[in-house]
């Protein structure tokens, strides 16, 4: 069926890829570069028993940490040691020694040597910790605890990033992330990073920062790689559709060239499966039908190069694979909940005024 008049138009198979926009055939690190992850806070706990921190949520510091990020990821590497995380409404798990801990959604959460012990740090207390993190009052390791016998030792990351238009990773990760050590293989390159991480903390060099919220970076990306390699069999979301043969091809082809005129015949011939398969499949696992994907990807995809190029909003368009700028403008509005220019215009404004659109 061909698109629509005034729709995103066909192209040649040969379609140009968006290399302004940053995309690099791999799906994963073309939705990482386009909702701008960024590091935003990164430091080493070393805890001594009792111990135990109350972190609100994320909307209650993310202003003083990254103030222009939409969304604020924190995840925790436990390097020594053992304790309890929680979250509300999923109740107390225990973690040990070698397994990661991610809260992609902003939530409240808590991290405990023991479950039911009072916090050292209440969410009044963590957010004076997160300003004085910031603002470089306090040393990249941390001390923290009642002095006991028992130690734990974190990485703990906050990421900020995008989460509007479209941010399919952060759809697809639980309220809780925990991967285990168990499923973890080791000596790969998290361990590594790791090892950078820990080697910087033993000195005060020039451009320091930089390089531990680099790594900070780094470090998450591993994370959901190793989540990625530990989803059961079974599993649907974003990721899993990655793993999947046919939709993983989909998605990449939509990835590579987003201002072609794509059809469902095309995409299953291309995937090798019938029609009614593809469609069927790319809905259980990524939870919406292929063309829907490739709209809000196009309108990812045009709201950073509307930010970040300064695009005109034609040209934006026409990148995405829009003739006419004024449907790609009521695609926009009608996926985002604002216009293109509006949405230009509002990324400059506070969190608080962005925070109304």
């Amino acid at each position: 069926m061909a698109p629509p008049p005034g729709g995103p138009h066909p192209r040649a198979e040969t379609t140009p890829r968006l290399s302004d926009g940053g995309l690099t055939g791999d799906p994963l690190s073309d939705v990482l570069r386009m909702v701008k992850l960024t590091g935003a806070l990164f430091f080493v706990v070393h805890a001594s028993s009792p111990w135990g921190i109350e972190v609100p949520p994320a909307d209650a510091f993310s202003a003083i940490i990254l103030p222009r990020a939409q969304h604020v990821v924190s995840y925790h590497i436990v390097l020594k040691g053992s304790g309890w995380a929680s979250v509300p409404d999923i109740g107390s798990t225990s973690f040990h020694a070698g397994d990661i801990l991610v809260f992609a959604h902003g939530d409240p959460y808590a991290l405990l040597s023991a479950p039911g012990q009072p916090p050292e740090f209440d969410s009044t207390g963590t957010v004076r910790f997160f300003r004085d993190m910031a603002a470089g009052r306090l040393p990249f390791v941390v001390e923290e605890g009642g002095g006991g016998p028992e130690q734990a030792q974190f990485v703990c990351g906050y990421l900020g990033c995008d989460i509007r238009p479209f941010n399919p990773v952060l759809s697809t990760l639980p309220r809780l992330l925990h991967v285990r050590r168990g499923q973890l293989a080791s000596g790969g390159l998290l361990d590594r990073l790791i090892e950078l991480t820990l080697a910087e903390t033993q000195t005060r060099r020039i451009g320091g920062d930089c390089v531990r919220l680099g790594l900070s970076e780094l470090m998450f990306v591993e994370v959901v790689r190793r989540y990625l390699e530990t989803l059961p069999a079974g599993q649907v979301g974003w990721l899993s559709g990655l793993r999947d043969p046919a939709i993983g091809r989909v998605l990449q082809m939509l990835h590579d060239h987003p201002a072609h005129g794509w059809t469902l015949n095309e995409l299953a011939e291309r995937a090798g499966v019938s029609r009614a398969i593809l469609a069927e499949r790319f809905v259980h696992l990524v939870g919406c039908p292929p063309m829907h994907y490739l709209t809000l990807w196009r309108m990812q995809v045009a709201a950073r190069l509307l930010v970040d190029k300064a695009m005109k909003i034609a040209a934006a368009a026409h990148a995405v694979g829009y003739e006419s700028e004024a449907a790609f403008s009521r695609a926009f509005k009608k996926a985002v909940g604002v216009s293109p220019a509006a949405w230009r215009s509002h990324q400059g404004a506070s969190p608080s005024e962005a925070g109304r659109f």
